[in-house]
């Protein structure tokens, strides 16, 4: 296979980062990879938490720890003050290094499987702010109603297995081991409902008799599957909760600081140009909003869905 260097030029989707900025309902702000604060300006839950965003080099060849002055830069801009609870997708570095840490500055409950809890434990977090959730059962957080279902991680997992003890920074990237993979449901007490997909993986039939207006679809790695994958992803995912709209994430860069401009992942660790070959062209035999979250801005998905 011939190797192929350099990157998806994001301006050619330029028309798909046209979500509508929020109203007094509740919002989505896109915080980088599968980040995404979700509130209503009462209360808010957030996914991941991961504001680091360490060079490539650091990852290969150190040890990693978050970076305190960038989570705290990265929490201002958004205007994050307190969280009622963090859910890691999944426990890599690029989901969870920097859960304990944000978690402890917002107040937030970490919630997910054992391997977030180990994180938590790792990073100081007490007990009682630490919640290991049963997969299926309803967490309710404020006005938000959070459902964890088990899922996977898209091919290749390069660090999979769970974590089995504290994991207390700094560390190797390959102390994150994957652990639970989950597919998160989300209600608000408003009606309005969403599916958080943060890796390009499924447990077939997992989402079966499950809804959710709009799907936040991970997308990394996806792009290195064949159409038949990605078929069966959407179909798993999208068709399978009704979305009428869906919007991508886990498609930027994350060893690029978030000061900086985001670009999409090279195409030696994922294809996007690829994905949207074959999600395009389903989005729209479906009518199906398909979108592009816009950093930083809070945003209304449903907007527009009766």
């Amino acid at each position: 296979m011939r190797i192929r260097f350099g990157r998806p030029d994001l301006s050619r989707y330029a028309d798909r980062f046209d979500l509508p900025g929020a109203g007094l309902g509740p919002s989505v702000t896109f915080l980088g990879v599968t980040t995404l604060l979700i509130g209503d300006g009462a209360s808010a839950v957030m996914t991941d938490g991961f504001f680091s965003r360490p060079p490539l080099l650091a990852v290969a060849a150190r040890r990693i720890a978050p970076d305190h002055a960038r989570i705290d830069a990265a929490l201002a801009r958004a205007g994050v003050g307190s969280l009622e609870a963090l859910v890691p997708v999944h426990t890599h570095f690029d989901h969870a290094m920097d859960a304990a840490a944000v978690a402890a500055r917002t107040g937030a409950r970490l919630v997910g499987g054992s391997s977030a809890a180990w994180i938590g434990r790792g990073g100081g977090l007490p007990g009682d702010r630490i919640t290991q959730v049963t997969p299926g059962e309803p967490v309710r957080c404020g006005a938000f109603t959070l459902t964890l279902l088990e899922s996977r991680h898209c091919p290749p997992d390069r660090y999979p297995g769970g974590i089995g003890g504290p994991v207390v920074p700094p560390v190797r990237a390959s102390a994150y081991r994957c652990g639970e993979a989950w597919s998160l449901l989300l209600e608000h007490a408003g009606g309005r409902t969403a599916l958080v997909q943060g890796s390009a993986g499924f447990v077939a039939g997992a989402l079966r008799g499950r809804s959710a207006e709009v799907v936040y679809l991970g997308v990394g790695q996806l792009g290195l599957q064949g159409a038949d994958y990605i078929r069966s992803y959407w179909a798993e995912t999208v068709e399978a909760v009704g979305a009428r709209r869906v919007v991508l994430i886990h498609w930027d860069d994350f060893f690029r600081p978030l000061s900086e401009p985001l670009r999409a992942l090279p195409y030696l660790g994922d294809d996007l140009d690829a994905t949207m070959r074959v999600i395009g062209p389903l989005a729209a035999e479906q009518g199906v909003g398909l979108h592009f979250p816009t950093l930083w801005r809070r945003e209304d998905p449903w907007s527009g869905l009766s």
